[in-house]
């Protein structure tokens, strides 16, 4: 056999038999793909095992992530660290190789696939980044950024509506260095897909401005290579390479049938497949001279050695601009960035005002984008509402222009986020985005993966509840940030006005953690605080007006903050000791500790919360002695004004209310 043919062997049993010693995965996809990896990883891929952080390094994403062993085998034979124990620990409790590739859990693995679909349009994300830092900080004869982003998919990955949001934008931004091989075995876990998946797809993405070569034998080795040569050559266009391919490639019994998908072949068609193959007989046996065809160690420490070569020349030269990179791509932030913050939070404490949440996010954006060249934001067509965009710094990325930090991401919701996952993943860069709130919906699983991940993406999401107006209930949001909220690892802020607007955005820009900013149409008054207090919003809840032995606490957030500090001072002059609570981030403050949050809702203290949404989250903070004002109902089309009194949001009805419990 030829190195590639002992490599696609390789994987080919450590596939089959992974799965058989796990009783549980796909067998029939990696050994359908093996030969379109082999080829791809050892003539293609540049990688470096020894440092799976190399900022120049190609990205390798399995966008049908149920392949995973494909992965795992990859990994494990090019000399990552991924040893054959852990191969035979596939799908087991705390092992690197788990049942879907997670990113962070397995050294080479760039992002967590598995939902269908996602894989690609996240790649699409990876391949924007790379463009954007290369027309930033490439110079002459000095590629800093140069890399390509290869994508494994299968007919799943391609039905699956978010794949076709995000390869749209791909082939209008003309991202040529996106290079999709598509397994087109023509079976799902169905059957045969031709009833429900009969499109011509070569033809869709023509129509989207790729550059597509059809009808490659995905098990001719010389074919693939002179395929995705071909792709490399084409920088105008992404790629797709369409690779016809059997799956359970060599099983006499199954090989072509869903019977391969997702079931342990068994161990008496694994011992047929191998002698079909003519492949070792023996568990977890490999070919003579497996590692030696396979491995990238070599090869890998002499690319990332050249680029070093480049990166001492890019220092000599561009001081300035290599003191930058080193520092986006490490994630941190400029020294002086919470200095900047907290004048600009005295600022508006002295001024006060009113003005919306969206607006002072957009006042946010404008402070930050000055001292952050790695935030690149975006909309999803609604720039004018959202307010994401900065007159003074943001500039549109446009086809053949990859130097601006602003995305038109077009009426595609899902997309943007999953791209917002790309552009995070890749490192060097900070993504926020912009829809109606309502709207998360169409992109929650997008937000799922952020918070799996641990992405610190930033949604924007604005016109947060009834106060939308006169547009109705469907677009009036009285369930999504309950909805939000429940997402472990997600910070859902709704801020009340500019100096919490501002504060979520610098917790936004934490490392680990993705935010979401939900910000209302209507002008919100600005509350006083002293600098204690204004230094407790970070912790998501806090004490906005304090009372010695409350015999009440009023909590809110967002534009309802402003009704229960009214409704505080009415309590107040009939005898009341009334405290009132902000709690912009439910998330954050419950993970502050319990000593803190006896002072914020002292313990068998009757206690009112109001927020213009459903009720349901807020029945432990309310606790025994309380209640809850919201709206458990779907809103109305009518204009803010009258909607509010409508459903109860009122200074006299909290007042009543509050009297009522106490």
């Amino acid at each position: 056999m030829t190195p590639i043919q002992t490599f696609a062997a390789s994987i080919r049993i450590l596939s089959m038999d992974a799965v058989q010693k796990a009783n549980s995965g796909h067998p029939g996809a990696p050994m359908g793909m093996a030969d379109m990896a082999a080829v791809l990883w050892h003539e293609h891929l540049r990688v470096n095992p020894a440092d799976t952080r190399w900022y120049n390094r190609d990205r390798f994403i399995l966008s049908n992530g149920h392949a995973s062993m494909l992965q795992y085998a990859l990994l494990h034979l090019t000399g990552f660290d991924i040893s054959l124990e852990d191969i035979k620990k596939f799908r087991q409790l705390h092992s690197k190789t788990p049942g879907h590739p997670e990113y962070r859990d397995t050294p080479g693995v760039e992002i967590t696939t598995g939902p269908l679909g996602q894989g690609i349009a996240t790649a699409v994300g990876m391949a924007i980044a790379e463009r954007h830092l290369a027309a930033r900080y490439n110079r002459d004869n000095l590629p800093l950024v140069d890399h390509h982003t290869y994508v494994f998919l299968g007919d799943g990955c391609l039905m699956e509506g978010v794949s076709a949001e995000a390869c749209s934008l791909a082939g209008t931004l003309g991202l040529g260095k996106l290079i999709c091989l598509y397994d087109s075995n023509g079976i799902s876990i169905d059957g045969e897909i031709a009833p429900w998946f009969g499109e011509d797809v070569a033809a869709r993405y023509e129509a989207y401005g790729w550059h597509v070569i059809r009808d490659i034998d995905g098990h001719n080795t010389d074919a693939i290579n002179t395929a995705i040569n071909a792709a490399k050559a084409e920088t105008g266009k992404p790629s797709l390479i369409i690779c016809r391919t059997k799956i359970g490639y060599g099983s006499p019994n199954l090989e072509g049938t869903e019977k391969t998908h997702g079931a342990p072949l068994g161990k008496e068609e694994i011992a047929l497949t191998k002698k079909a193959l003519g492949l070792p007989e023996g568990d977890f046996e490999l070919p003579e001279g497996a590692y030696q065809a396979a491995s990238l160690r070599e090869k890998g420490a002499k690319l990332q050695d050249a680029w070093e070569h480049i990166w001492q020349q890019y220092q000599d030269q561009y001081p300035a601009e290599a003191q930058e990179f080193a520092r986006v791509m490490s994630g941190k932030l400029p020294e002086n960035l919470d200095r900047v913050i907290d004048n600009t939070l005295a600022q508006y404490n002295e001024a006060g005002g009113n003005i919306a949440t969206r607006k002072a996010s957009e006042n946010a954006i404008n402070l930050l984008l000055p001292h952050l060249p790695e935030l690149i934001g975006g909309s999803a067509d609604l720039t004018g509402s959202n307010l994401t965009w900065s007159k003074a710094a943001s500039k549109s990325i446009k086809p053949g222009d990859f130097s601006g930090n602003y995305l038109h991401y077009g009426v595609r919701e899902f997309a943007m986020s999953t791209i917002m996952n790309g552009i995070a993943l890749h490192g060097g860069l900070r993504a926020y985005g912009g829809t109606f709130l309502v709207f998360s919906d169409y992109m929650r699983n997008g937000i799922r993966l952020s918070a799996l991940m641990k992405l610190p993406v930033t949604y924007v999401l604005t016109h947060d509840s009834i106060g939308l107006g006169e547009d109705g209930p469907t677009h009036q949001p009285v369930e999504h940030i309950a909805s939000l909220r429940l997402i472990p690892n997600l910070n859902v802020w709704r801020p009340c006005d500019q100096q919490e607007t501002l504060v979520a955005w610098r917790s936004a820009l934490n490392p680990t953690t993705p935010t979401a900013l939900a910000l209302s149409r209507q002008g919100l008054p600005e509350q006083k605080r002293d600098e204690a207090t204004r230094k407790n919003i970070v912790r998501g809840g806090y004490i906005l007006e304090a009372a010695e032995h409350p015999s009440l606490v009023l909590v809110a957030t967002g534009s309802e903050v402003a009704l229960i500090v009214a409704a505080a001072a009415r309590l107040r002059e009939e005898g009341q000791r009334v405290q009132v609570v902000s709690m912009p981030c439910l998330d954050l403050y419950q993970q502050q500790d319990a000593a803190y949050r006896a002072t914020v809702l002292p313990k068998g203290v009757p206690t009112v919360v109001v927020e213009a949404g459903v009720t349901l989250p807020w029945r432990g903070i309310s606790g025994d002695r309380g209640t809850v004002i919201g709206i458990d109902t779907f809103g109305a089309s009518a204009p803010a004004d009258e909607l509010f009194p409508l459903y109860g949001l009122t200074v006299e009805n909290i007042v009543a209310q509050s009297k009522a419990l106490l």
